[in-house]
């Protein structure tokens, strides 16, 4: 790759990424820009698009007006750094100012304009019926003739084709397709999800004064150096590298392709009229398209804002760029407009790109788990999330980092949606299928009219089949399809949040399955769901930890010790957190039933630690003093039988376990009891306890009076 030296400070090694824009075409060493001097050298392609971010971390101004010694160095630091604040701040004003006059998706606009253009709307309108028509006339055929099943993936694979030719609009619909299983069988959604958004790329001269435009400097002003032709390009732009003049940082500069407005508005505008031709004859189709083609349409053009992508950068950054393992580069406002983005340059390789990977000492599946649980806090946390994760914006930094590119388009997910997304698994779970279907009223896929009961069966027959094996060993994608032949044959409305969480987690599960075909989503997924049920305290998690916990009034031991094992392996698990909101709810004003079950159980656990440690203090006691001790016709102490006594030393050991599991927790410090011990003081938990103390109480002094009036025996206790 060749570069142009616009100044004869420096010069760059331009590096080839692994992802971003796919396309690559060979390096020309012509003199792109008037009256700048050149130099080329061709140098080894590095699998790189942005440099490693380094996040600035910007306080707060302190109040402290000392400027001696180590408090007054802080303080200087706190005023350059709240000067760069407010410097970045004013740079990011400006630059929303330059995009401005950016385009807004509008039907209303679009109408106007090519209403009034006849022949250029034919001439693309028949591009387009030649191209669709053709595919439409063998599924045609494939009706008549009785094989529209059996040819339905070579089909699939002709419209993926189809798309492909027909330019970026379509590329782009096909992946949106691609995340809508109410609209299109398993075997599209699978081709459709493979289309690449590839284009030949477009004259570096007109990129560069593209750039001299926008930015209203001159290309020697900005940048030491720039690569002469594009690191990669895509169906909205294409990418260079270059070296800043001021700071003398290595950045990615993405362009905006020329006329691209102007190609999917007429595009948009010919979609949108067919949407309402379908809407009106195709019945097999219940989703209204044309509302799901101007959401779709609205997306494309908000990526077509490089501002409002900078900003996605940003908001990204802020919320998940804590973690150390996660990367995402800043945004350079001063070098940024509608359609010039200037990022920080990452060194990195594709996640897909295996053998290189781990030539480097790295493991994929590590970085591909650290993209799990970033996705399930951004999809099930905060709702902001990267909705498109394809390999190529998801680099391994030589650091192990995971680098998240592209910020053009974002999604969110409503907050009711979060948790019940977090309660369907939990449904999934206890295969409560009528559970499962009342879930979909609150993800808004079924409209509250709807009668969920012909529902039941179909999922009941899917997952009974499927949940043959533990839920942790699925397969995500076979969720996938289940849920989506489900979805395809009932009157759903996908969202188009939630089509584009399937299609985010698909994606990552690929990655993982191409480095490990044994590798469960869920399962990684798994440490996530347990350290939100057992330390959110939302009232609709804690009511599915309950849900979850007991079950025909009996408490599962069992369920909260698994819980416990996997919510530790989530490095965000706090021992403290898991112990209040469960309190909590037991002494909330609505908890009458559940205390009633508590104290059930605490009697239990409470006889089985007595008991258990009376029976360690007996066969502690030699032998021979024990015919001493009179033992009643029981077996045990206060007169338990074999089985009685096993059940209670399960459960005593259970709770020891679980208790266990709690000290070792990363977080867990006996200060984390001061929190109980004070809701232990109000006076719904005195009534509790004093109620666990009276009926442990009764129990002990009822074994107590068995032993009495039994007749003396002659079999001792078995030691354990």
């Amino acid at each position: 790759m060749s570069s142009v030296t616009l100044s004869p400070a420096s010069t760059t090694s331009p590096g080839n990424p692994s992802g971003f824009y796919r396309n690559r075409r060979t390096a020309r060493t012509t003199n792109i820009i008037p009256k700048c001097r050149t130099r080329f050298r061709a140098k080894p392609l590095s699998a790189a698009l942005v440099e490693e971010a380094r996040p600035r971390a910007l306080p707060p101004v302190r109040s402290n007006n000392s400027i001696n010694g180590a408090g007054g160095e802080a303080n200087l630091s706190s005023i350059v750094l709240a000067k760069d604040r407010a410097d970045d701040i004013q740079a990011e004003s400006k630059a929303l100012a330059r995009a401005s006059n950016a385009s807004v998706y509008s039907p209303e606009l679009l109408k106007n304009k090519y209403s009034s253009r006849p022949f250029k709307v034919l001439q693309r309108t028949l591009q387009i019926v030649v191209g669709l028509g053709s595919f439409g006339l063998k599924l045609w055929i494939d009706q008549l003739q009785g094989q529209l099943v059996q040819n339905r993936r070579s089909r699939a694979i002709e419209l993926r084709e189809t798309f492909t030719r027909l330019g970026p609009t379509f590329v782009k619909l096909g992946q949106g397709l691609s995340t809508r299983p109410d609209l299109c069988p398993p075997e599209f959604l699978e081709e459709l999800s493979e289309l690449q958004d590839a284009l030949p790329t477009f004259p570096d001269a007109e990129a560069f004064a593209c750039i001299e435009k926008e930015l209203g400097i001159p290309l020697d002003s900005i940048y030491t150096s720039i690569s002469t032709s594009p690191i990669a390009a895509a169906s909205l732009g294409q990418v260079y590298k270059a070296k800043l003049k001021k700071s003398g940082q290595l950045v990615a500069v993405k362009v905006q392709r020329p006329g691209i407005e102007e190609a999917i508005g007429l595009d948009f505008y010919l979609i949108r009229n067919l949407g309402f031709l379908i809407n009106k004859y195709a019945d097999i189709i219940t989703s209204d398209v044309v509302a799901l083609i101007d959401e779709f349409a609205r997306r494309v053009y908000q990526e077509l804002n490089y501002v409002q992508e900078g900003q996605n950068a940003r908001r990204f950054k802020k919320l998940y760029a804590d973690k150390e393992d996660v990367l995402v580069p800043d945004i350079f406002w001063d070098y940024t407009s509608g359609k010039v983005l200037t990022m920080e340059w990452v060194e990195g390789v594709k996640l897909n790109e295996q053998a290189i990977i781990e030539g480097q000492g790295l493991k994929v599946l590590d970085l591909v788990n650290t993209g799990i649980q970033c996705s399930l806090r951004q999809l099930l946390e905060y709702g902001y999330f990267h909705a498109d994760p394809h390999p190529g914006n998801l680099l391994a930094t030589p650091e192990g980092k995971l680098a998240f590119l592209d910020f053009g388009m974002m999604s969110e997910t409503p907050e009711e949606a979060r948790f019940a997304i977090i309660g369907h698994v939990v449904h999934m779970v206890n295969r409560d299928y009528e559970a499962m279907a009342r879930d979909y009223y609150a993800l808004d896929f079924l409209s509250p009219d709807v009668d969920v009961t012909p529902i039941v069966p179909a999922l009941r027959n899917f997952f009974d089949d499927a949940l043959n094996s533990t839920v942790s060993e699925l397969n995500f994608k076979t969720i996938v399809d289940g849920l989506g032949a489900v979805l395809y044959q009932y009157p759903f409305n996908v969202p188009a949040y939630y089509a584009l969480i399937l299609r985010s987690l698909t994606v990552l599960e690929g990655l993982a399955l191409y480095a490990d075909p044994n590798f469960k989503v869920l399962a990684a997924s798994y440490p996530y769901f347990a350290k939100r049920l057992l330390t959110d305290p939302n009232p609709y998690l804690r009511d599915a930890l309950i849900e979850l916990l007991f079950k025909d009034g009996k408490f599962r031991w069992n369920r909260l010790e698994n819980l416990l094992v996997q919510g530790k392996q989530d490095r965000d698990f706090a021992a403290k957190d898991a112990l209040q909101p469960v309190l909590k709810l037991v002494l909330g004003p609505d908890g009458d039933e559940l205390r009633s079950l508590v104290t059930k159980e605490a009697i239990r656990v409470t006889e089985a630690v007595t008991i258990g440690g009376l029976l360690d203090t007996y066969n502690s006691i030699p032998g021979p003093l024990r015919s001493f001790i009179p033992n009643g016709n029981g077996i045990g102490p206060g007169g338990l039988n074999e089985a009685e006594m096993e059940n209670m030393m399960e459960l005593r050991q259970q709770v020891l376990r679980i208790w266990g599991l709690l000290q070792t927790s990363n977080s867990f410090d006996p200060s984390i009891l001061q929190p109980i011990v004070q809701v232990l003081q109000e006076p719904e938990a005195r009534n509790l306890g004093g109620r666990v103390f009276g009926g442990i109480t009764q129990r002990l002094a009822a074994r107590l009076l068995q032993q009495v009036l039994r007749s003396p025996a002659t079999v001792r206790a078995p030691t354990l």
